[in-house]
């Protein structure tokens, strides 16, 4: 499904990440609840799905802090389907723990999903099991291919076996010989560590056929897929450790400066979050292959992107390493237009790109969301936050935009509506005449009659759920990306009030 610009097609969205579907193994995955959501969406006349980086977690279990720009999250990949592939027995799943159906317990809930996979890996390489792969030539044939066309993985991989190699380690505190390896040093320790690294190439093999399949299903029921990149990359990731001379780094591989925001709407000292910055300079030497590569692997994940700030495209605020807070950082420029236009020209084609817009960008922000025509977003919570008029005021959205009532940064609607300014609450239920008694679906109606073509609501506000749900909170180390559904909660009431709701404005 195309969603055309400047046209007066209108759609509706659902923001769910795959660690929220419910489930037995004590973390949603891509088995089979990933497909009911997605007969829930079809049923509900809701046509898009955006979902967070699925890439590999690293500090505070944060999809934004990944390991990897290329790689998949393995603890999503579903037990049930490595049953199916005879990898699994029911005697594997004996002294699993009792989970949360609410609440993902994330050290408890990889460790166990680690054990299945390292089990499922060792009938994998049995010869038995070799014996019954050999039987299917089809999914043999495919692992190969997989291996072969992944251009990113054995790096990954390397870089993974690596890191178990050295307790788990970050790559800076690694033996100089490896830190910053020569190519002779990197085939030593392919040799070295070959189980290891086949591990890790298994693993990405399982992660990309579930993705595929579920993909398809969901574009097969008509429902394109939102992925989310994060404009920076983890410190600690293959892509730093592979490619260091792209990033702001001292000779010892620590940042001379990190990543972060000044001070806004969710913290008066800024946001500091510890990424490299990139090294434009060196960038602009590669034709800005790294950001290419990056944007054609996610365009066979996902049919449309969210940048994550999109403004880092423009400017990037840089906070001196060591530092305790973002406010004491300064301005860097970035070549934003540059990198797209290179891309676009290479790729031949524009890219689709939803842009996150948001805090206080520069003109230079919206102008190259213009030019390029990506459509910002416009969040309503902050609509009346300010006291008054302002762009995120429905009246003033205009069609090439994305309404949310939410993101994942934010309470949920609920949640804020009870922990807001009294004068915003009043702003509210005068503006849309409402005694706010049902507040989440006042806000979804909100963002449904907007004139944005686009409208994505958390699945949070579908449900009515108060703050405990929420996604996470800036500034907080703990406690955030752990919330689930119920089995139930996808009710066919539920899926009958949502599609009068998108027939009503027309999406």
């Amino acid at each position: 499904m195309e969603i055309p610009n400047g046209t007066n097609y209108r759609c509706a969205g659902i923001l769910l990440h795959p660690t929220s579907f419910p489930g037995p193994y004590g973390i949603g995955d891509l088995g089979p609840n990933a497909y009911r959501f997605i007969d829930f969406l079809k049923l509900s006349n809701i046509k898009l799905w955006e979902v967070l980086p699925l890439g590999p977690t690293g500090f505070a279990d944060s999809p934004y802090q990944t390991s990897s720009a290329f790689a998949g999250n393995p603890y999503l990949i579903s037990p049930d389907h490595l049953r199916d592939l005879s990898l699994l027995s029911d005697k594997d799943f004996e002294g699993m723990p009792p989970w949360n159906p609410e609440n993902i317990d994330y050290g408890n809930a990889t460790l166990f999903k680690t054990f299945l996979l390292r089990t499922a890996f060792k009938r994998f390489i049995d010869k038995n099991y070799k014996d019954l792969f050999s039987s299917d030539p089809d999914l043999m044939k495919e692992y190969e291919d997989f291996k072969n066309s992944s251009e990113w993985l054995m790096d990954y991989s390397l870089f993974m076996a690596i890191k178990d190699f050295h307790d788990k380690k970050p790559w800076y505190l690694w033996d100089d010989c490896i830190k910053n390896p020569s190519e002779k040093e990197k085939t030593r320790w392919k040799n070295k560590l070959k189980n290891e690294i086949e591990y890790y190439n298994f693993i990405q093999f399982l992660f990309y056929i579930e993705w595929k399949k579920l993909k398809e299903y969901a574009n097969n029921n008509g429902i394109d897929i939102i992925g989310d990149i994060p404009f920076y990359i983890g410190w600690d990731s293959v892509d730093v450790w592979n490619y260091q001379s792209l990033f702001m780094l001292d000779t010892k591989g620590y940042p001379t400066v990190v990543a972060g925001v000044p001070p806004d709407y969710f913290s008066q000292d800024g946001q500091l979050w510890g990424n490299p910055l990139y090294n434009w300079d060196e960038h602009t030497k590669t034709g800005y292959n790294w950001w290419e590569r990056r944007f054609r692997h996610h365009l066979k994940l996902y049919d449309h992107l969210r940048i994550d700030h999109f403004r880092g495209f423009v400017r990037c605020w840089g906070v001196p390493y060591g530092s305790d807070v973002a406010r004491s950082g300064s301005w860097y420029s970035a070549p934003g237009g540059e990198i797209i236009s290179t891309i676009e020209m290479n790729l031949g084609h524009p890219l689709p790109v939803i842009a996150e817009d948001l805090g206080h960008p520069e003109k230079e922000v919206s102008d190259l969301c213009e030019k390029y025509n990506f459509p910002g977003m416009r969040v309503l919570q902050f609509a009346f936050e300010e006291p008054n008029d302002n762009t995120f005021m429905p009246h003033n959205h205009i069609k090439d935009c994305v309404c949310y009532t939410g993101t994942h940064d934010n309470d949920t609607s609920l949640g804020w509506y009870k922990h807001t300014y009294e004068t915003s609450r009043d702003k509210l239920r005068r503006y849309y005449s409402t005694d706010a008694s049902d507040v989440s679906w006042v806000m979804i109606r909100a963002a449904f009659g907007s004139v944005a073509k686009i409208a994505i609501v958390p699945l949070q506000d579908v449900l009515s759920l108060d703050s405990w749900a929420r996604y996470n909170t800036p500034g907080a180390c703990h406690g955030n990306w752990c919330w689930r559904y119920k089995e139930d909660a996808l009710s066919n009431e539920l899926s009958r009030r949502l599609y009068e709701t998108t027939k009503l404005y027309g999406r």
